[in-house]
Parts: structure tokens; C-alpha cells; sequence
């Protein structure tokens, strides 16, 4: 089992006849995913990758029964991109533009919740490397080769971290039941707590490995969430062991200005809450070999 996407759910691409987004749709499909269109406004009726092209994605979800998308539409339009695939009525929207005004996301949140929580889109970004389920499905822009199917649930809110987690992991045999990269800007879509949740609830899945960032308060939360509430092993690392306070670090906007912000800090606070914690980057496989390990 995966959690948020399998080799059955249907997908469309906003923004799909831009060129990066071309390029990603073209592999997404190679791996396997049910691409079935994707929306450029004004370029409906055209055909692209063989596959329909719609101006809007109540469309798009009416003629091919998409289920999610993955967006790939520049900042000052993703707000509204967002709330229209909320409105026709995705269950699940992956978004891969970053550098969405931080105001546009909390417009976007404010209006999800517009709708009963059983019907809310999920909203997995932005500034996110995506979501795959190896073997099955990949919703966005990560290299797919480097994921061996396994029992391990990775959610981080840095991409590259996360393929390195997956890489080290396969070249100890190990392997990832889904992968979600939740993004690094300071507004996301979802937290490490409502995909820990989810995993948690994966018979498939045995153990998570959580990776974070310097910068606000998700881990925090998701550790002590994770005391009470999670059964399976939890290993965590968090990024920016060397960021100096109140100075921005990077693509993630992230920025350390409060007590308990920086790595180290969180990284303590996830060992006072049980979590087995990598002592570095290059130590993401071993630490998930070791409480794999300790199961057996």
C-alpha cells in the first residue's frame, strides 16, 4: 500500500505545455503515471505528450476523471490555479512552483477551508520536490530510478535531502513505501503532521524518516504528535546545523529568529520525544538500517 497516490490515480498537469513542465510530465509518464492531461488556458483542444489539452481543470476533472495534479504555474497565477483545482473538486494537488507570495498562500488555505474537512483538497507544497510511491506512481519532479520500493515513509520538507535519504536507503537495500516533499517555504500546503498520520495508518509502511529544516515550529509539533499517537519508529534530522540566527538561509526562505528554531535545538527537542535522530546527512540510511534493526 502507498499513502496519497498509486498506480491507479488519475492526473493532470497545470501548466502542462510549459516547457519544464513537459519535461517532468514526460517522465512522470515513463515511470508509469496515469497522466491523463493537463491544463493550459487558451491551448484547449490541442493535444500534447498524446494527451488532451483543457483551458480549465473543471475540464479537465469532467472529461477524464482526474483524481490530482501536479502544478507547475508561476507565482503570480499559482493562488488562483490552487483555488480553481480546489473548486472542480481534486482530492489531492501537488505544487512545485516556489516563490509564491506568502500572502496568495494564506489566501489559498483560508479558502480550502471553505469546505468539510472530508472534502478538503490536500495541498502538498509548495516549493516541493513531490510525491512518489516507487514502483507505482511519481507526482512530480524527483529522479525516480533512486527509489527501491520498501517499507520506509520519508516526509521532508527538502528535496534534495529526501533523495539522498532514498539514495543512501537503496544502497543498503532498503526501501520507501511513499515519499512527500512537503516544501520548504515558511507557508505549505500540508505539515509533517498530517503525513505522519497518514503513514501511521499504512499497513505497509514501518517506519518514517522525517526530515526538516531550521525555522519554525512543524517539528516540534510533529515530535511530540509522534510520542503520543505513533506505533512505528520515527527517525528525524533536521538541517542547518551550521545557520547563524536571523539571517535567511536559501531557496526555503527559512530563517532562524526564535528559541528552539535552530537545528540543533530541534534536533534535541526530537530525541526528548523518543525520535531516533541522524547524527548527520550522511548518515540518513544507516539511522533508518538501525531502527529498521531494532523491529526485527
Amino acid at each position: 500500500m502507498s499513502i496519497l497516490i498509486d498506480e491507479n490515480t488519475r492526473v493532470i498537469v497545470q501548466g502542462f505545455t510549459g516547457d519544464k513542465a513537459s519535461f517532468h510530465a514526460r517522465e512522470m509518464i515513463a515511470y508509469g503515471t496515469r497522466v491523463v492531461g493537463g491544463v493550459t488556458p487558451g491551448k484547449g483542444g490541442q493535444t500534447h505528450l498524446d494527451r488532451p489539452v483543457f483551458d480549465t481543470v473543471k475540464q479537465a476533472v469532467q472529461a477524464t476523471g482526474a483524481e490530482a495534479s501536479l502544478v507547475f504555474v508561476p507565482p503570480p497565477f499559482a493562488a488562483d490555479a490552487l483555488m480553481e483545482a480546489a473548486d472542480a473538486g481534486l482530492a489531492l494537488v501537488c505544487v512545485i512552483t516556489d516563490g509564491i507570495p506568502a500572502q496568495d498562500m494564506m489566501r489559498v488555505k483560508r479558502y480550502l477551508r471553505r469546505y468539510p474537512k472530508a472534502q478538503r483538497t490536500t495541498l502538498v507544497g509548495p516549493n516541493g520536490a513531490g510525491i512518489i510511491s516507487p514502483g507505482k506512481a511519481m507526482l512530480g519532479i524527483m529522479p525516480g530510478h533512486i527509489y527501491q520500493r520498501g517499507p520506509v515513509g520519508i516526509v521532508s520538507r527538502s528535496g534534495t535531502l529526501g533523495y539522498e535519504a532514498a539514495a543512501q536507503m537503496k544502497a543498503l537495500g532498503i526501501g520507501v513505501s511513499t515519499s512527500v516533499g512537503i516544501g520548504g517555504d515558511p507557508i505549505n500546503g500540508s505539515s509533517f503532521l498530517d503525513h505522519l498520520a497518514r503513514f501511521e495508518a499504512d499497513p505497509e509502511t514501518e517506519a518514517v524518516l522525517m526530515i526538516g529544516e531550521i525555522g519554525g515550529p512543524q517539528e516540534a509539533e510533529a515530535a511530540a504528535w509522534v510520542q503520543q499517537h505513533m506505533r512505528k519508529p520515527v527517525i528525524g534530522y533536521v538541517a542547518g546545523v551550521t545557520a547563524p540566527k536571523g539571517r535567511r538561509m536559501g531557496h526555503a526562505g527559512a530563517i532562524v529568529s526564535a528559541v528552539g528554531d535552530t537545528a540543533a535545538e530541534k534536533a534535541e527537542i526530537m530525541r526528548s520525544h523518543g525520535l531516533l535522530v541522524a547524527p548527520s546527512a550522511a548518515r540518513l540510511g544507516a539511522t533508518v538500517q538501525q531502527a529498521l534493526a531494532a523491529l526485527r
